[in-house]
């Protein structure tokens, strides 16, 4: 690996990169098979992901003829990095036995070590028979839809795909390591006047917003809509609040904390909630909700939007938040979802939704057209990388406690071959044209 960093750093031609031999083995954070019960009889928030995250040597996969090894230079932390690593809500290892059932390339993923990481910045080396729209050399980013065009469904929406997996998830191989196999068609280009570890932190987070807001595939959101954010300030709504900013609608940002505040503030978002300060309490105990604190939150929401209900939630907390963002969306409007980071079973109550006529819509992630477009608009300079902070590869198991315990603004980036942090950057008359400042307006607020 130390002569393709060298080689990448030198600007060797692509001939030259296809030419490098590939090591045998190389560096990566991966979790055991045999360790998935070390946390039986722990709460979730005291599991540690120090404990269960392993960094060393794993063996290089074959290649797939439809995929390409990378040369990771960065990557960064999600919340499935978080639950693989707590091995909740359970092991990730039968997702990898499932996908070793499907084919003979498939049957590499169903290992003892599951190598994590769903987002990744880097550098194409080889590329399988069948790949033809990119080639050794090729600096890329990563999106994390892993699926093939074999299942019909897939011919309309990918995400709809009866095998359509989160890479460095539902797949092994992921981007939290210095090498990875990726399929050709989970690649983007990367955005020139970005250093590796901005680059990498965008994919996931970034496509989920755009499919849940701006796509066909989401809520939709046109101009002069007012659009609810929970956790306005990470990762997911992060880029939430750039969007319907730039759609020329109104986001209300709901965050806990008078710096995170600010943070939106700087961003040019002014209606923000901070929860904490307001005290909601919108379950009484662990099986009733209280009414009258989401009639509470909603005056609060109407004293920011003048007077009005908002056309829009953007949710993913999930049972902390589900009843009150139902009843607080105004009629016919739209409540859109996408994760559950405070518990998968939600309850709302159901006449406060058909009576209005309200939308709750269902979205995961983002399908390749949508994930291209979003990446599209970071290399536009029209969306932001929302990089707050950088790791080692070595520390990964620290960046995803912080993550795991909300310590964490916008996204954690981790340097994989990338020996130092402000590499990368390709174009940086791009980088001076866009301002340093915009570039790095989340990571100067944190």
């Amino acid at each position: 690996m130390e002569k393709i960093l060298e080689a990448i750093q030198a600007g060797a031609s692509g001939e030259d990169i296809a030419a490098l031999e590939l090591p045998d083995s190389y560096r990566a954070a991966f979790v055991k098979r045999d360790e998935t019960s070390m946390f039986e009889g722990t709460e979730s928030w005291d599991k540690d992901p120090r404990q269960s995250i392993h960094v060393d040597e794993v063996a290089r996969p074959t290649l797939a003829p439809d995929e390409v090894y990378l040369a990771v230079m960065a990557s960064s932390i999600n919340f499935n990095t978080v639950w693989t690593s707590i091995f909740e809500p359970l092991p990730t290892f039968g997702f990898l036995d499932r996908l070793g059932r499907e084919s003979e390339y498939g049957a590499r993923h169903a290992i003892d070590q599951h190598i994590i990481g769903s987002d990744a910045s880097g550098v194409v080396l080889q590329v399988g028979a069948a790949v033809r729209n990119w080639k050794p050399g090729d600096r890329v980013t990563v999106h994390c839809n892993h699926v093939d065009d074999q299942d019909p469904s897939a011919h309309d929406d990918s995400m709809l795909a009866a095998n359509q997996r989160i890479w460095g998830f539902e797949t092994n191989f992921g981007g939290l390591a210095d090498l990875s196999v990726v399929k050709a068609n989970q690649l983007m280009p990367k955005p020139t006047h970005l250093t590796w570890e901005e680059a990498a932190v965008n994919a996931l987070c970034n496509s989920t917003s755009y499919r849940m807001l701006v796509g066909g595939n989401g809520a939709r959101m046109k101009q002069g809509d007012s659009v609810l954010v929970w956790g306005a300030t990470g990762g997911i709504g992060g880029y939430a609040v750039q969007y319907v900013l730039n759609g020329g609608g109104t986001p209300i940002g709901v965050v806990s904390s008078p710096e995170r505040a600010e943070i939106l503030n700087r961003m040019g978002c002014e209606a923000v909630i901070d929860r904490r300060a307001a005290g909601y309490e919108f379950w009484s105990d662990e099986h009733t909700q209280d009414e009258s604190e989401w009639r509470r939150f909603g005056k609060d929401i109407r004293s920011l939007n003048d007077g009005e209900d908002v056309d829009i939630v953007f949710e993913h907390p999930g049972r902390s938040t589900m009843g009150a963002s139902i009843f607080a969306v105004k009629r016919a409007g739209t409540v859109v979802t996408c994760a559950a980071t405070s518990g998968y079973m939600v309850e709302f109550d159901n006449r406060h939704f058909w009576m209005k006529l309200k939308r709750l819509i269902a979205s995961h992630f983002a399908n390749y057209h949508e994930a291209y477009a979003a990446n599209r608009l970071i290399d536009q300079g029209r969306i932001q990388p929302l990089l707050t902070d950088v790791y080692s590869l070595d520390r990964v198991g620290d960046a995803a406690l912080a993550v795991h315990h909300n310590e964490a603004e916008g996204k954690l980036g981790v340097l994989c071959l990338a020996p130092e942090e402000g590499l990368g950057i390709d174009d940086p008359e791009k980088r001076e044209r866009i301002g340093e400042d915009v570039v790095t307006v989340f990571r100067r607020g944190t």
